[in-house]
């Protein structure tokens, strides 16, 4: 009898089958292409990062963050020549207000995110009913009229704020604790509509009686969102939007000024030295800028030829110095912010939390549509400022009160809590320990 045959052990790199003759044939994953591999391992880990408690909490502070870092950077780089002019010869004189509101707004933000749902639900009519009251306001001897707009609110001295950019997040937090309150009756439409759209008709009718048309554009598409997102028929979402189309087409044919704007669009280059003015320096400010840019603070057309280069129009001075690679990160900056607001409302239980959430990310997401889509020419000039990036607190304000609302949103997903006390434990360990040895004891054996 011959002895048996002896086989050393083969590490275990897959799984085997056998194919109808009888041979083994291999599955393992070391015998697939390595292509597929590396390409199936790549997908695996995006997946498990994204599946992680807090990843739509660090991707609003990671994209906030960085948005803001590049909004700094470039008012001070665009408002440098304006800044010389105006304030006798401190180049940084606009820089340093927006440093202080981004220091006030900061802390606020802070507050925000250490908010819960409640809190914010109790604030919402107060801080619509002050939205309406300041709205009002501007119709009186407070109010200041600026580019043609008087939309700002004068409060004595250099101070002055704008109370349509509060109105936005009022609005929205407005509607979220209403459509949450009524939840078992949004089945029918007069719940959807009633009384949410005779209130945000009071609040943009007050704001186009201000001439400011862009920033009620903005409300009517955070209107028609919300209707959206609370699940409203498509025969009604359709309606809706023909009806508020109409609207905003009437507001635009009856101004003569608004007009002069949209035949501008239409052909910015019939008269570059007129109403074409900005559109044109804009588009030449975007064309030097080339894959990498002139450099930072090497702008051009921040030398007075490009109006309002440092609010409306500071994406124009980021393609002319960073160039398409700037501009194509600012893109995903704001798409990855928006994938969190989205994420953050499809994940969660909370109707409240899901109706402010997507509130939020459909206004953030809207007004940065619309004044990129000026600036390269694919919608007309409204005067409406880029969120987070564009210079003037009243507008960075609500920005950052909202980004701070989205952070606690953040921490209220499956399994966040917990994660967020996971990660603070080796800190406090490490401090704990710290304090009971001492920082500096130092033991030898002798």
């Amino acid at each position: 009898m011959e002895p048996a045959e002896t086989r050393s052990p083969q590490p275990c790199t897959g799984w085997a089958t056998t194919d109808p003759g009888g041979d083994r044939v291999s599955t393992s994953i070391a015998d697939q292409p390595e292509s597929k591999t590396g390409e199936r391992s790549w997908l695996v880990a995006l997946k498990n990062l994204l599946d992680r408690p807090l990843t739509s909490y660090h991707l609003v502070l990671g994209a906030t963050g960085l948005l803001m870092v590049l909004g700094l950077l470039m008012v001070l780089s665009a408002s440098s020549v304006l800044s010389y002019k105006v304030n006798h010869g401190n180049q940084y004189a606009i820089f340093y207000r927006q440093l202080i509101w981004v220091g006030v707004g900061l802390p606020m933000a802070y507050v925000a995110s250490r908010m819960t749902a409640r809190h914010f639900r109790m604030l919402a009519y107060l801080a619509l009913l002050g939205s309406v009251f300041l709205l009002v306001l501007t119709y009186t001897g407070l109010g200041k009229n600026v580019n043609g707009n008087t939309n700002w609110l004068s409060l004595g001295g250099p101070l002055q704020i704008q109370p349509s950019e509060f109105a936005k997040l009022a609005l929205v937090m407005w509607c979220a604790d209403l459509y949450a309150r009524k939840q078992k009756l949004l089945t029918q439409w007069k719940h959807l509509l009633v009384p949410m759209v005779p209130v945000c008709g009071l609040v943009i009718a007050l704001i186009v009686g201000q001439r400011d048309l862009g920033t009620a554009l903005v409300l009517m598409a955070v209107m028609i969102g919300m209707i959206w997102v609370v699940g409203a028929p498509t025969r009604l979402f359709v309606t809706t939007m023909v009806v508020v189309g109409s609207i905003a087409a009437y507001f635009v044919t009856t101004a003569q000024h608004r007009m002069d704007r949209v035949e501008s669009f239409m052909n910015p280059f019939a008269d570059p030295s007129g109403v074409g003015w900005q559109a044109y320096h804009a588009f030449y400010a975007l064309s030097t800028g080339g894959w990498w840019g002139v450099g930072i603070g090497n702008s051009r057309q921040k030398w007075g030829n490009l109006p309002e280069a440092h609010t409306d129009f500071i994406f124009a001075v980021i393609g002319e110095e960073l160039g398409l690679i700037g501009s194509l990160t600012v893109l995903a900056l704001f798409l990855t912010l928006a994938y969190a607001g989205v994420r953050i409302a499809t994940r969660t239980t909370e109707p409240f939390i899901r109706y402010c959430a997507a509130g939020i990310t459909i206004w953030i997401m809207a007004q940065t549509l619309v004044n990129l889509g000026a600036v390269i020419g694919l919608l007309p000039i409204v005067g409406i400022p880029l969120p987070l990036l564009s210079y003037g607190g009243s507008a960075l304000l609500p920005t950052l009160i909202a980004i701070g609302m989205l952070l606690s949103f953040a921490k209220a997903e499956p399994g966040a809590q917990a994660a967020l006390k996971e990660h603070r434990r080796p800190l406090f360990g490490w401090m704990s320990s710290w304090r009971t040895s001492g920082p500096h004891e130092n033991t030898r054996e002798r």
